[in-house]
């Protein structure tokens, strides 16, 4: 019987409406430099890729995963503008970092009330996400930190998804055995074999092949 239904954070429940670069290149404006939205998107795209593994600890990781973060926007800013001084790119780096916590950045899919709402009052809800500590802040922020229970971010538990162990400890918190648990996530390694790999049953959002609105009825079936 399920009892408990957790999602992926970006890409499944909210997402980037205007892009990375677009971002970057805002944040650099007010620093008073001049960045390309769309070399920031290609270059973003490359380090990404590149970027190690974080460590898996399965205790909280040092300094909530900055450290991490701040590799990968060097070396995007190293690919853009190479010529930038390293002090400008500590500033551009904080300023970056927190304002991906601001609101206004991050949309919600517009089925995301419509299925939280109904599935608030019968499962249990959580979010396992490869974020950091600013996922409350936008939770908060987009009006929907009041549905979920429990939110098990990569950095605090010591393991990213597909490692098994974030879904484990997602299921301890919820209080339910992974067989009674869904994930819903849009990440065919990181979401669907992460989760099946734990044990958990998986729903794979896939837009715009579906969508959240699926969920309900794919609930019936578990």
């Amino acid at each position: 019987m399920l009892k408990a239904v957790f999602f992926d954070g970006a890409g499944t429940l909210f997402h980037l409406p205007k892009g990375v670069g677009y971002h970057y290149a805002l944040v650099g404006r007010r620093m008073g430099l001049n960045f390309d939205a769309m070399a920031i998107d290609n270059a973003f795209a490359s380090a990404w890729s590149r970027m190690p593994s974080r460590p898996a600890t399965r205790v909280p990781r040092e300094d909530d995963d900055k450290g991490w973060w701040a590799e990968l926007v060097d070396r995007v800013i190293e690919e853009v503008a190479p010529d930038t001084q390293d002090l400008d790119r500590d500033a551009f780096f904080e300023a970056a970092y927190s304002h991906f916590a601001e609101a206004g950045v991050w949309e919600l899919y517009p089925e995301v009330i419509e299925i939280l709402e109904p599935f608030h009052s019968r499962f249990r809800l959580g979010v396992v996400s490869n974020f950091d500590g600013r996922l409350r802040m936008v939770l908060e922020q987009l009006g929907i930190s009041r549905y979920f229970g429990d939110v098990v971010i990569s950095s605090e538990v010591g393991a990213d998804k597909p490692d098994p162990f974030i879904f484990e400890r997602a299921a301890e918190l919820a209080g339910v055995p992974p067989d009674e648990a869904l994930h819903v996530g849009d990440d065919p390694v990181r979401d669907w074999e992460g989760a099946a790999s734990a044990g958990l049953a998986v729903f794979r959002l896939d837009r715009p092949r579906n969508s959240l609105r699926d969920l309900a009825t794919a609930c019936a079936s578990f």
